[in-house]
């Protein structure tokens, strides 16, 4: 099975068409775990589980639930894309297994949690990057702001040239190419750029497909375009990759500084968030576990970057810590 294509997080249908059933039978009410029995009479697993939360973390949860269901076909993941917020929303209201979250669960969200009486668990279960990318050959650029990327892709920008966004770049005409709106990695940067998942300039070239983005870029003297830093790595003899000011200094993207948390706000730690209720019921336990258990390979084959050493120690503290309480 080759994920690794198919769910690249940058071609926005790509995760949400594969195997795993998405929002439409992933949002239905009632008890989220009730069909999470132990099984059909012969010891195998079967029963549902319901996931919903964050686009970005959704092709990572497909993975993780094709790749489950490959080994246990009596069990159906359904995976939804309502939003971090959304997904927690859900979550508190017992509507779901778990939640899938681009950022730590709210103090405002878990008294939400508290008070209706779902009880959580939270896994790090990987990192993700992306890269702001210019042409190979642009040699007056090396880092920009926040604050500038802000002024060059926010709703009506009319920025259309390099001394626009710096006069001490050259006259140079700016042509931008990036994610379809679609895409996870779109709602990720707009949200982290722009202040607004989805907030963007529309005079851009946008695409689900990475290469297209690529090409334009590499195309164009003033290019500039925004994906996935893990195809980045992949394609790093084509583009020049930019550092990024967060306020703390210019970073440039790696897996190192996207684990270690000084890439940002482009780098960021992602999380899921199993309900006590639905890893008491075997087919939402057997899949946290085994979403836990194969988090490096279920990264690399979604295409995100992976834990590191302390990271995974971290996770596997976790893990112990679940079995313990359910052994």
């Amino acid at each position: 099975m080759n994920i690794s294509t198919s769910f690249r997080r940058s071609r926005g249908p790509l995760a949400l068409t594969a195997v795993v059933m998405l929002a439409a039978s992933a949002c239905g009410g009632g008890d989220a775990g009730g069909e999470n029995n132990s099984g059909d009479g012969n010891g195998k697993l079967s029963g549902t589980v319901k996931i919903d939360g964050s686009s970005t973390v959704a092709p990572l949860s497909t993975a993780a639930a094709q790749l489950f269901m490959a080994e246990n076909a009596g069990v159906k993941v359904t995976v939804g894309t309502s939003g971090t917020g959304g997904g927690f929303e859900k979550f508190c209201n017992g509507e779901i297994d778990i939640s899938d979250a681009s950022r730590p669960i709210k103090d405002e969200e878990k008294a939400v949690c508290e008070e209706k009486g779902i009880g959580f668990e939270e896994f790090h279960v990987a990192n993700d990057g992306l890269s702001v990318v210019v042409n190979k050959d642009n040699d007056f650029v090396d880092c920009l702001t926040v604050e500038q990327l802000n002024k060059i892709w926010k709703p009506g920008s009319k920025v259309n040239n390099w001394n626009q966004v710096d006069p001490e770049f050259p006259d140079v005409e700016l042509k931008l190419f990036g994610a379809g709106t679609d895409s996870g990695t779109f709602d990720y940067f707009t949200e982290v750029v722009n202040g607004e998942g989805g907030a963007s300039r529309t005079d851009y070239s946008p695409s689900e497909d990475d290469n297209v983005t690529i090409q334009g870029v590499s195309g164009s003297e003033g290019g500039m375009g925004y994906f996935g830093l893990s195809y980045y790595e992949e394609n790093k003899d084509k583009l020049k990759a930019l550092k990024i000011d967060g306020g703390e200094g210019c970073v440039a993207p790696s897996v190192e500084t996207v684990q270690n948390g000084t890439y940002t706000p482009l780098g960021r730690p992602l999380f899921i968030y199993p309900s006590t209720a639905a890893l008491e019921k075997p087919a939402a336990e057997k899949f946290v576990e085994y979403y836990v258990e194969n988090h490096a390979d279920i990264a690399e084959k979604a295409q995100f970057v992976p834990l590191n050493k302390e990271q995974e120690a971290e996770l596997t503290k976790d893990l112990d810590a679940l079995r313990e309480q359910h052994s």
